[in-house]
């Protein structure tokens, strides 16, 4: 999968580089600000970790 997305990109491996870079930091913004914060609100944070025994 990396390496048909590596070909698809245009320009010298620099360019390609950075624009892999680039869509990198866009996903974790992404996932920063909407994904995470949306699943901290649904999981239950009052469970307890442990086992009783």
């Amino acid at each position: 999968m990396y390496a048909a997305l590596w070909r698809v990109l245009p320009g010298p491996w620099w360019v390609r580089l950075l624009i892999v870079l680039v869509l990198l930091a866009a996903v974790l913004f992404v996932l920063f600000e909407w994904v995470f914060p949306w699943v901290d609100g649904i999981v239950d944070q009052n469970q307890q970790g442990t086992v009783g025994t």
